[in-house]
């Protein structure tokens, strides 16, 4: 029987060594090859077969590492990377990444090990002080592929190109042409559109630049867009005099979506951009900069319905501050209260009439929720007054170790379940 155990995600591995994480000199230990010394009795191929060798090794390594990654060290399947902010943090880090392969009887190779690497490849990326960037081994294959005369061709050059979309503003717009022809009942017909997809998409990912990580010091600036083929929203800070991209987002409209008039499109980017980058902008003030006056016209309604009500209950979940790139269209206060898209909207037209217009907007988009962020201190206090997570932090606050189940097995059973996470 095959497991199934979805590794963690590029991003989020990526992106959990924010703040000044690589900023140093002596940056990261790389290990790229590690065995287990088996003992007599214990199976040595993969029990279950060859296709659950993976999840067991990731599952085998995450259990021994647990409590290291993310903070010490990132881990993925026999490849560990171990960082530090300074130079004693980065070896005491070390010595605990050793310790705990050494306690769970597992083996290094001497020659696979590389010691205070600048910048080191890591699952397809390459990573450094500066930040993330593509492999250029990878992306070579991307520029040497040939043009594809099959489907199957293409969907492998897409599966391809889409595993560094976060590295592609509208990512999503710029595929549309090939990928329409991996649709079910297309035609294989590579049209002048397709090879100019095919080429963009090259030319983007050769030309793709170095993401910045994510700091919690600095604040997050999202800008959302959307046409008639997708949308996408670009994550930045402002780092000095210069604003640095964290990743880009995009998504394909469906059938549906595409019928939407301007307004709607546009509400779907912000709502659909802030949704992705929920785990960056929850219980932070973010600065939300659009070019259309969508977002205020949707708050502009007294009492609303079905799709704006539930667009206008997910948005005030976030504490966010608009601000409006003035346009050809819109360039006053007056325009932002009126919507963006033409009189003749029917879908506009009859909401404004169904739901009442406020008068004044700016009491609406100040009642925003405001989740003021808690600190780690804060956060540690709350949990030792929980019941169900107490007994397994106090056991944590005074072991590295994780609490074995035999000290959990008198607690509660949903201090259990904790614990089984």
């Amino acid at each position: 029987m095959t497991k199934v155990e979805p590794f963690g995600k590029v991003a989020e591995r990526l992106a959990s060594q924010r703040g000044t994480r690589f900023s140093v000199r002596f940056l990261q230990a790389f290990i790229t090859s590690l065995f287990h010394a088996f003992s007599k009795g214990c199976y040595e191929p993969s029990f279950g077969g060859k296709n659950n060798a993976p999840v067991t090794f990731e599952r085998l390594m995450e259990t021994v590492l647990r409590g290291l990654s993310s903070e010490a060290c990132l881990v993925y399947l026999d490849d560990i990377i171990i960082v530090g902010r300074t130079f004693e943090e980065h070896l005491n880090n070390l010595r605990k990444v050793f310790q705990r392969l050494q306690k769970a009887n597992l083996k290094l190779n001497p020659k696979k090990c590389r010691f205070f690497q600048k910048e080191v490849a890591y699952i397809g990326h390459v990573i450094s002080a500066e930040g993330v960037k593509t492999d250029s081994e990878k992306i070579k294959a991307v520029v040497d592929w040939p043009r594809p005369d099959k489907i199957h061709d293409l969907r492998s050059f897409l599966v391809l190109c889409t595993y560094y979309r976060r590295f592609v503003k509208n990512f999503s717009t710029m595929a549309r042409p090939i990928h329409k022809l991996t649709e079910a009942k297309s035609n294989f017909n590579w049209t002048d559109e397709c090879e100019k997809s095919f080429n963009s998409l090259k030319q983007a990912l050769t030309l793709a630049p170095i993401l910045t990580y994510p700091r919690i010091d600095k604040d997050f600036i999202l800008d959302t867009d959307a046409s008639n083929e997708g949308i996408g929203a670009v994550l930045s800070h402002n780092i000095g005099n210069e604003e640095r991209v964290i990743v880009y987002f995009s998504k394909s409209l469906g059938k549906p979506e595409r019928n939407y008039c301007v307004t709607r499109k546009e509400l779907l980017a912000i709502v659909k951009s802030i949704e992705h980058f929920h785990h960056y902008l929850y219980g932070r003030k973010f600065l939300l900069r659009i070019d259309h006056a969508s977002l205020r016209w949707l708050l502009n309604f007294k009492e609303p319905e079905g799709q704006i009500a539930r667009w206008i209950e997910r948005l005030q979940e976030y504490d966010f501050e608009i601000q409006h790139r003035k346009g050809t269209s819109h360039g006053n206060a007056d325009a932002l209260s009126r919507r963006p898209c033409k009189e003749s909207c029917k879908h506009c037209t009859n909401a404004e009439k169904k739901f009442g217009m406020e008068t004044d907007i700016s009491v609406k988009v100040l009642t925003t929720t405001t989740v003021d962020p808690w600190s780690s201190c804060e956060i540690q206090k709350a949990q030792l007054e929980d019941p169900s997570i107490k007994p397994i932090l106090e056991k944590k606050l005074n072991s590295a170790d994780r609490p074995s189940w035999q000290e959990i097995a008198p607690e509660s059973p949903a201090t259990k379940q904790y614990w089984a996470f």
